[in-house]
């Protein structure tokens, strides 16, 4: 059995003489330690160490205590740094000691990154009880199906029993309607024990509306006063007292991977970080990382970053990530929408010209837009030339939490596209060397929708309903007001209860059959795929032919062989391309044309050439 523990300089910490309390509090002058127990309820003094920190440490605490802080005699805060919140972010903190949870993996070291197939999920929608406990009831399934890291959407305790965990305010604590700590501990566990990964969601760029006690604590130092994101005030990483807020990150990122022993982080929207200092956060606390737990395991850091600069992504002359392993490619979705679709609205203008060539873009060398002008931004250039990163740089989907959530109808893209349509686009993404994402339910076909929803305090949820309704008024079928009023209320536990994956459906048709090609696909990747994708470094892709909504792209793969898709996305016949792709097919959607027929209606296929092309 193995302990883990990361040690901070702030929260609730064991120490010799009992429980160590930390707190920085420079807007307040006293700081108090109110017990509330196990135990009778006493308040403590806390010396001032200078420089805003307040410090207590109480030989009678332990394990299961409860606390609180009183700021100059009055309002009463939980710990921002606290490791739990039974009672939800406005009640007591309680202390935890790390080390009374026992960890069964100790042999665990995590996996390369290029066997990655990531499967996103939402805790509290992914199952009907909605807990840590009833994902690690489906890790078998999971495994079986072929991916190998789960990604928790944002578990940090946020208002309320519901929401998608963006709007977090207690960024060391698990949400307590999701279970105790030591629950996501045996999550953790339990998904080593089976070969799989766990990444988590986090969010560095700013703290939810409702029960930011940083706020009373310690604003003038934690937050920008001139400087916002969409959804609140920027955190300080650059002003005067940035140094806490820098530590505060570093250390959360560090939280989560010791303590929780998870193999990944994605850091959610880091465009939004506004941080003009060198070295920028991103790059200190993707350092931090690697000198602290780069020698001993697989750690994988991954962003979201709407920007496209490939400077984050650059590999070493060993080919290992200098700062980051990849990054959700919202391109190569985007495109790939615009291409099923047809919808040209909102970003999606962006890629309606031609998005077949976008596509072939992102599959050959990463983003679409390295440097050109984005219509939806104003005609402001976006990204930077990305063809020199390997495909393992770029996270590919064709369905995530943001693209079927911000939908105003949370559809997912079976409700928009015939199935051969969504398998034809499955089958360019599942085989591609880019790693890929499912979404929760994406395997079998889920037909719940995956709404946004939340369930915020009085003060906020009028708000936010009436603001999530302004932001579709923009787009023509919701410009009358009864439209935007058939929106589903985020606040409303229906729509919630819409969201969450009936896995019974599994089992039956047409389920089956998604789930049993899904599986198909994801056995051949890790057979034909996954083991020639070492040594593959820049430059391997190239688009070998487009032709309306059909393409041929060719990769170099590091063992030499050339991997080729030929696909026609498109509900007609296409012309045949010029060439056929060397080698055997490895996979294909239906029987495959002669090389002088046209290509059927959403037809895919995949071609293998090499010495090895038996591999597997």
């Amino acid at each position: 059995m193995t302990t883990r523990r990361h040690a901070m300089p702030f929260g609730a910490e064991p120490a010799a003489g009992g429980i160590r309390f930390r707190l920085f509090a420079p807007d307040a002058d006293a700081v108090s330690l109110c017990l509330d127990g196990p135990g009778p309820a006493r308040e403590v003094p806390m010396d001032p160490e200078g420089d805003g920190w307040h410090r207590a440490t109480v030989a009678e605490a332990g394990a299961g205590s409860l606390y609180r802080y009183r700021l100059d005699g009055g309002l009463l805060v939980p710990d921002p740094a606290s490791r739990f919140q039974p009672a939800g972010v406005h009640g007591p903190s309680e202390v935890v000691v790390p080390e009374d949870y026992a960890w069964r993996d100790g042999d665990w070291r995590g996996r390369p990154w290029a066997e990655t197939v990531l499967y996103e999920l939402h805790v509290g929608a992914f199952t009907r009880t909605g807990t840590f406990a009833a994902v690690a009831e489906r890790l078998d399934e999971l495994a079986d199906l072929g991916v190998t890291a789960i990604e928790l959407m944002p578990v940090a305790d946020f208002p309320g029993d519901r929401g998608w965990g963006y709007d977090g305010v207690c960024l060391f604590a698990p949400k307590a309607r999701y279970g105790r700590p030591e629950d996501l501990k045996a999550l953790v566990d339990a998904a080593h024990a089976r070969g799989l990964m766990v990444f988590l969601d986090v969010v560095h760029n700013h703290l939810g509306p409702e029960g930011n006690y940083l706020h009373v604590c310690a604003g003038s130092r934690f937050f920008h006063r001139t400087r916002h994101t969409p959804w609140g005030a920027a955190l300080n990483f650059d002003g005067p007292g940035s140094r806490v807020v820098r530590d505060w990150v570093i250390h959360n990122a560090l939280f989560w991977l010791e303590e929780y022993h998870l193999d990944g982080l994605r850091l959610d929207a880091v465009d939004t970080i506004d941080d003009r200092s060198r070295p920028h956060i991103l790059e200190e606390l993707a350092a931090a990382v690697r000198d602290r737990l780069g020698a001993d395991r697989h750690v994988h850091l991954v962003l979201e970053n709407d920007h496209n600069q490939p400077r984050y992504l650059e590999r070493d002359n060993d080919g290992r990530p200098r700062r980051y392993v990849a990054q959700w490619n919202d391109d190569i979705h985007h495109a790939l929408h615009a291409l099923l679709t047809g919808e040209d609205h909102g970003y999606y203008g962006d890629y309606a010209d031609d998005p077949a060539r976008h596509l072939a873009r992102c599959l050959a060398e990463g983003f679409a837009y390295q440097g050109e002008p984005s219509a939806y931004r104003g005609g402001a250039t976006r990204g930077g030339p990305s063809g020199h990163l390997p495909a393992t740089a770029f996270v590919s989907f064709l369905q995530n939490h943001d693209q079927v959530g911000n939908r105003a109808f949370g559809e997912r893209i079976t409700d928009l596209v015939p199935a051969a349509a969504v398998e034809a686009a499955m089958a360019v993404l599942l085989l591609a060397p880019s790693p890929p994402l499912l979404f929760m339910g994406e395997d079998w076909a889920a037909p719940e929708p995956f709404l946004f929803f939340s369930d915020l305090g009085p003060d906020f949820r009028d708000p936010a309903a009436e603001g999530r309704r302004r932001e579709f008024a923009r787009f023509p079928e919701f410009r009358d007001p009864a439209a935007r009023a058939r929106i589903p209320d985020p606040a409303a536990p229906e729509t919630f209860a819409a969201s969450v994956l009936d896995h019974g459906a599994k089992a039956r048709p047409p389920h089956d059959r998604r789930l049993a090609f899904t599986r198909e696909l994801l056995d051949l990747r890790r057979r034909l795929v996954v083991p020639r994708l070492s040594g593959m470094g820049g430059g391997a892709g190239r688009v070998a032919w487009i032709a309306g909504a059909a393409l041929m792209v060719t990769w170099r793969l590091g063992d030499g062989c050339a991997l080729a898709v030929v696909a026609n996305l498109s509900d007609g016949p296409s012309p045949p391309p010029p060439t056929t792709p060397k080698g055997r097919i490895v996979y294909a959607t239906g029987p495959v044309a002669a090389p002088t027929d046209p290509l059927p209606p959403w037809s895919v296929a995949w071609y293998l050439d090499g010495p090895d092309a038996a591999l597997g």
